[in-house]
């Protein structure tokens, strides 16, 4: 099974050379190349910058970091900058935890160095620290409304407030509020984030934030499709069965 001229093309363009045969397995990486390269590739409305910033995200939240460092390398060759780059793996924060954020990013700055990057790049931080909850609420409420209050009401104190506080001021006030990249791109990476872990639960709320945040029923469809390689078929389809039922002005309470 030869590879198609469309996978190989891609794979030049990402990669700046043309895919070798493996000398082990060279079924696999056929079909692997064929798939991601050709048939993924070609569907939906990604450019190569996106589609390259959400496989690392993907990548960063399973840790996959072999496949992290060449990706990365990708993501630069076909136009993504350092700075979406960097705010793509800051935006995973909240849904991955901090020591997986950290492997990421120490394989992002050995790419930006190896690439000339001089380091630390520009603050992007637009919020200060005392105004983070008024300005990640601003955010989460017109995605979620007030869901995530509602549903941590019932722990005890001060953990009811204390939970939410977190959510609100950190995932949405400190991260969400960043530069460089959009509230709808944002929103993006959070769902294939959450769709990498396998967190079922969060799927629902999150396909609908990535709507209300102006992505297309397409745009996020092909961000799952996008993923479905990386992460496999039963995560991807997951959040691809939610984006197929999406109602438009379908209340809160039918996506918690």
């Amino acid at each position: 099974m030869p590879l198609t001229p469309a996978a190989r093309e891609t794979f030049t363009r990402l990669f700046g050379a043309e895919p070798e045969p493996s000398p082990t397995d060279p079924e696999l990486m056929e079909t692997l190349q064929n798939q991601i390269f050709d048939e993924v590739f070609s569907a939906g409305v990604l450019t190569d910058v996106e589609r390259e910033l959400l496989t690392v995200t993907c990548l960063a939240t399973m840790q996959t970091l072999p496949q992290l460092r060449a990706h990365v390398g990708a993501a630069l060759r076909v136009g993504a900058t350092p700075e979406q780059l960097r705010e793509t793996v800051y935006q995973c924060q909240p849904y991955i935890g901090y020591p997986k954020t950290l492997n990421a990013v120490a394989v992002l700055n050995e790419v930006l160095t190896a690439h000339g990057v001089a380091l630390p790049l520009a603050p992007a931080a637009t919020v200060a620290y005392e105004k983070r909850e008024k300005a990640g609420a601003a955010i989460q409420r017109p995605l979620y409304g007030d869901e995530v209050a509602e549903v941590f009401a019932g722990l005890p104190a001060p953990f009811d407030t204390q939970v939410p506080h977190m959510l609100t001021a950190v995932a949405f006030g400190e991260v969400e509020t960043r530069g460089v990249l959009d509230i709808a791109f944002r929103e993006l990476v959070s769902l294939v984030a959450i769709a990498a872990l396998g967190a079922a639960t969060q799927l629902r709320p999150h396909v609908a934030g990535a709507i209300r945040a102006g992505n297309s029923r397409q745009k996020v469809a092909a961000a799952l499709v996008q993923a479905l390689p990386y992460i496999g078929g039963p995560y991807a389809l997951s959040g691809l069965v939610l984006v197929a039922n999406y109602e438009e002005g379908a209340s809160f309470e039918a996506y918690r």
